[in-house]
């Protein structure tokens, strides 16, 4: 086994000291996920009540959170056209701090107003009610701010504030969710917005959270070791569809990656959950060339899927690693001769 190898085995190895959804893999939350569907379209007129109906008849706190987490996921809207007009509000008032203090306060308030009254609403207003809601059952919840891989945002370099979420206690334990990216997603071809959730971002493994989730304090990154903001920026592209299969990216580490003609590039995914290796595909891309492939595939001794490929011409590819239809990681390969 290479050096680097042996020291990603070794991290692998104390995974699960890490807070994540497998410490609880013997919970059945099927009553807790019963009691967020039976109080689906409840209002937001009173949080108390709410939070005592989701959580008064379950037993642990991790069946409270979930029951109050599901619900919000599942019956609060992310408000695309709010979040687009504040991202570009705040860039146009980068370089004026008073004016995007006036800005941020104001558009504060108008977002917990239409949380409240539509039940729609951006990151920070799925934070705050999921924090709300704990805290009235007794549950320690964060709001976490930070930056978040979104579109171009954040790769390759840092672009300004723009994602919360949650970081909640359970069994002395701080573990990272986000309601945001749990809840669906904005169709820009029907113009509405898709309940759609993704468990995957539900008590989530530190190291596959950090690939697209980067806090100001650096504490909340809650892995083994404090992973880099270069490493965040400069990361593969890691998509929804990795968080809901549990599937984490180990190398490369790089979103670019220069190859050889014919050289023999590795890329290693670590599987939560076995899946298929069948159903594994390779899509390569650049211009109008596409072509999508069976990799060759080993399983590992230390638990990792080897992915193996090589590249006979040279150019600059999108390289995506994909699951059925569904993109797991995007690399960009650069193939020199020499």
């Amino acid at each position: 086994m290479n050096k680097k190898l042996l020291f990603i085995f070794l991290g692998f190895l104390s995974l699960p000291m890490l807070a994540q959804k497998a410490d609880f893999a013997s919970m059945n939350f099927k009553k807790a996920d019963a009691v967020a569907k039976q109080y689906k379209g409840a209002s937001l007129e009173s949080l108390p009540v709410l939070s005592y109906n989701l959580t008064n008849t379950l037993t642990t706190d991790v069946e409270k959170y979930r029951a109050i987490y599901l619900w919000v996921c599942t019956n609060i809207e992310n408000d695309y056209y709010a979040y687009v007009k504040n991202k570009s509000a705040r860039n146009r008032f980068a370089k004026d701090s008073l004016k995007l203090a006036i800005w941020n306060k104001d558009f504060t308030k108008k977002t917990f107003k239409k949380l409240l009254k539509e039940k729609k609403t951006i990151c920070t207003g799925y934070a705050y009610l999921i924090k709300e809601l704990a805290n009235l059952a007794d549950i320690k919840c964060e709001i976490i701010d930070g930056y978040g891989r979104i579109g171009n945002d954040n790769i390759g370099k840092l672009s300004m504030l723009n994602h919360s979420w949650n970081a909640v206690q359970l069994n002395n334990k701080w573990y990272l969710c986000d309601a945001t990216w749990s809840s669906g997603i904005y169709d820009l071809n029907t113009y509405e917005f898709e309940f759609d959730y993704n468990d995957g971002y539900f008590l989530t493994d530190p190291n596959l959270f950090v690939k697209n989730h980067y806090p100001i304090n650096t504490k909340w990154i809650l892995t083994e070791t404090i992973i880099p903001i270069t490493d965040f920026l400069n990361g593969s592209i890691v998509y929804a569809d990795a968080f809901k299969k549990d599937i984490i990216p180990f190398q490369p580490e790089s979103l670019e990656i220069k190859a050889k003609l014919n050289q023999e590039i590795i890329f290693l995914l670590m599987e939560k959950h076995p899946v298929d290796i069948k159903n594994i595909n390779l899509e390569v891309s650049s211009g109008k060339y596409k072509n999508v492939s069976k990799p060759i595939i080993n399983r590992t001794k230390e638990g990792f899927l080897e992915v193996k490929h090589k590249f006979e011409n040279r150019g600059t590819y999108d390289f995506h690693i994909k699951l059925n239809d569904d993109y797991l990681v995007t690399y960009i390969i650069k193939v020199k001769k020499k």
